[in-house]
């Protein structure tokens, strides 16, 4: 892998515009090569005159941080004008990423300063929860081992380290007097004192239970506080490589090599002596942060602890590879088998093979359904990667479990595989004339088919990526408890793709109908005339609408922000338009019609607009690309323009289920099917330009990691907030 892969892949996204411009330098050294050719002979005369004057070393010692002055005093008297723009452009790119890491660093000296006071009241916490009767006598010990304050300290000799430890060993309630649990643990306002008071004889006593959610929340908070110094280092190596790098390529570059070579050792003694090469406050801290971790949250177990701290570094696996193409190969033959049997049996002439495909495909289409979205997941996954759109940070995956594109798609072709072959085996025991009493068998295949997509999707065993399925579950869980939890962006984003998910909803209510009721072993598909099923296909329809407007009511609250109550209305106007719309398609008629129309238009307006404006946040006024936004991940323009199109034309074919024609039964299922997959694709495209426009908000911001809140807060911290 060449430097300028291996450099772009291991950039922070967040980042990225801090980082060395390395392929600007390469273009201005590849202008500068083109002007030495285009003028040879002028440069060699050039060279010749100033062969002998090479830059003193020494003329670093007098401003170390001042590399512009370095430029401007020795570098540029002697250098072509295209030598002056590459060394002035890489005097500012060396000052901006000195500049953003002193800031960093600042920052997390800052955080770790917090982080002290935090492990200063969990120990004593701990203290008071083994013993509460127990004062500083019997636990000065431990408390003044257990707290391994992150500041830098030197230490000079043992007595100081000793008057440093005695000074710690204050009581425990000394420390927790001030403190409070902070409300995503405990209820408002609620001090650690008055949480744990006794009735009875007033004294304290302190709850287990407690201390192991302040326990684990802190753990995360210090897991998270690693993950961001990993990150400095690597800053801090890869630029300090960068510079390294670049200057090689100018050392080819020019003929003269003594030359060359001495103004590139000294430019890199500036780098090396800047802030970016001197500093060791991040390796410290990393010491630091690791040891106080093993020592209070793993016992000491130094494998474990480092474990939890270090990210899982996600292998490839060549048996990923052989299994997505051995399933595609399947399935790519399990389909040409199918449809050459329905075209050799006439199935679709004959009346009895109609109304068996009117009964079996609506049920057979929900795993078409899910195997489309999965596609699409893949085809999103792997966009994003390419493009550099940190998913697993915006979604809040545990880095080393989320699913790339080739592990999606391989769940993908593997459950293709499954449905098709259940479909294709239904299909043959169906056309079988000779045995009849396969008739009832060949009804179950499908519900056989869902049974077992459940049971691998809740197994508990860790087979089939456990971890994905369970945050999946998770969100699910969370989407449909959706009013009473805090909304992430993961938990709206799996709602956004039930709603384009509704007609599985549907479906799920064809199969309680068609096997619940008893139709299936009367080869009979009257779910219609049954006024409860009617009742739950207008119900069905709904609820993935529902739990994204409960979602938006949950943010409003919680954030007071007018732009939820909005959303929410679109989400309303969608739920009037499938109730109408629903309506429409039972009792029919011109009135209802029109209503259908009305509504569905006014939804699909709505959606539109705050899928163009708001989602993704194009056709901005004032854009410097013109009705776009002024940041662009992907480079072609047309892009972003042929999505907008896209979008509104696949909201508008949702119409055609209002526009209904004099279908035949069949026709409509296929219709019904065909605009619902649609509809799928529609959500793949949304997919891609939402999360971009979520990571480059994320990136204006440069949050790079998550903001985990810290189990305690305290009393002073709390005035100095309201003066």
């Amino acid at each position: 892998m060449t430097f300028k892969k291996d450099f772009k892949q291991q950039m922070v996204p967040e980042w990225e515009t801090h980082y060395m411009d390395y392929e600007g330098l390469k273009t201005i050294l590849k202008h500068v090569k083109h002007n030495h050719h285009h003028h040879h002979g002028c440069s060699n005369q050039t060279d010749e005159g100033t062969e002998d004057k090479i830059i003193d070393v020494e003329t670093l010692e007098n401003g170390v941080d001042g590399s512009k002055e370095f430029y401007e005093n020795n570098l540029n008297e002697e250098r072509g004008e295209g030598d002056a723009r590459f060394f002035e452009k890489l005097d500012e790119e060396l000052d901006k990423v000195n500049v953003f890491y002193k800031e960093e660093v600042e920052a997390v000296k800052h955080e770790a300063t917090l982080l002290s006071k935090q492990l200063e009241a969990l120990v004593a916490f701990r203290v008071k929860v083994k013993s509460p009767d127990t004062g500083l006598q019997h636990k000065d010990s431990m408390l003044s081992t257990e707290v391994d304050p992150l500041q830098q300290t030197n230490r000079s000799s043992h007595h100081e380290e000793e008057a440093r430890s005695n000074d710690k060993r204050r009581d425990p309630m000394e420390i927790l007097e001030n403190v409070k649990i902070d409300n995503a643990l405990e209820s408002p306002k609620s001090t650690i004192k008055n949480a744990f008071t006794d009735s009875n004889d007033n004294e304290l006593s302190f709850n287990k239970e407690e201390l192991k959610k302040v326990e684990k929340q802190l753990r995360l908070v210090f897991v998270e506080f690693y993950q961001k110094l990993l990150h400095l280092k690597d800053y801090s190596f890869m630029n300090l490589s960068a510079f390294s790098k670049i200057m090689k390529k100018y050392e080819k570059l020019k003929k003269n090599a003594q030359r060359a070579s001495s103004n590139s050792i000294t430019y890199m003694r500036v780098v090396d002596n800047s802030y970016l090469g001197t500093s060791d406050e991040v390796n410290i801290l990393l010491e630091k942060v690791e040891s106080t971790f093993i020592r209070n949250f793993t016992h000491s177990n130094h494998k474990k602890g480092r474990k939890l701290l270090r990210p899982k570094i996600k292998r490839e696996r060549h048996h990923i590879t052989f299994f997505t193409g051995f399933f595609s190969g399947c399935f790519v033959a399990l389909l040409v088998a199918t449809i050459l049997r329905i075209i050799s049996q006439h199935l679709m002439k004959k009346k009895a093979g109609t109304f068996y495909m009117e009964n079996i495909f609506p049920l057979y289409s929900l795993f078409g359904y899910i195997t489309l979205h999965m596609l699409m997941y893949a085809a999103n996954t792997y966009f994003w990667r390419r493009y550099r759109i940190n998913y697993q940070f915006l979604f809040g995956i545990r880095p080393g479990t989320e699913l790339d594109h080739k592990d999606v798609f391989l769940l993908t072709t593997g459950h293709a595989v499954i449905a098709v072959l259940c479909f294709l085996i239904n299909l043959q025991l169906e056309m079988n004339q000779k045995d009849r009493s396969y008739k009832t068998a060949t009804e179950l295949v499908p519900l056989s088919l869902i049974v077992l997509v459940i049971l691998i999707t809740f197994c508990p065993f860790n087979i089939i990526y456990r971890s994905s399925r369970f945050f999946f579950i998770r969100c699910l869980l969370r989407c449909i408890c959706a009013p009473f939890f805090p909304v992430s962006l993961s938990d709206f984003f799996l709602a956004d793709q039930l709603t384009s998910q509704f007609q599985s909803f549907r479906s799920f209510v064809l199969y309680i109908c068609y096997y619940g009721l008893g139709e299936h072993s009367r080869r009979q598909n009257k779910c219609r005339s049954h006024g409860i099923y009617n009742i739950q296909y207008f119900m069905a329809g709904i609820i993935p609408y529902w739990f994204r407007l409960a979602q938006c009511m949950r943010q409003l609250y919680d954030e007071r922000n007018l732009d939820h109550a909005i959303n929410g209305s679109k989400y309303l106007s969608t739920i009037v338009a499938m109730v109408i719309r629903t309506v429409f398609e039972t009792k029919k008629g011109v009135t209802w019609k029109v209503l259908a129309l009305i509504s569905s238009g006014v939804a699909i307006l709505i959606n539109t607009y705050w899928d163009i404006v708001k989602d993704w946040s194009l056709l901005q006024r004032h854009s410097k690309n013109r009705y776009l936004r002024d940041k662009l991940i992907v480079s072609h323009k047309s892009v972003y323009y042929l999505a907008m199109v896209v979008n509104v034309v696949l909201r508008l074919s949702w119409m055609q289920l209002v526009l209904e024609l004099d279908w035949r039964p069949l026709h409509k299922v296929a219709i019904i099917t065909f605009i619902s997959c649609l509809e799928i694709i529609r959500r793949g495209i949304w997919n891609f330009f939402r999360l971009e426009n979520e990571h480059l908000n994320n990136v204006g911001n440069y949050r790079a990691f998550k903001s985990i809140p810290h189990p305690f807060s305290y009393y002073d911290d709390d005035d100095g907030k309201d003066e």
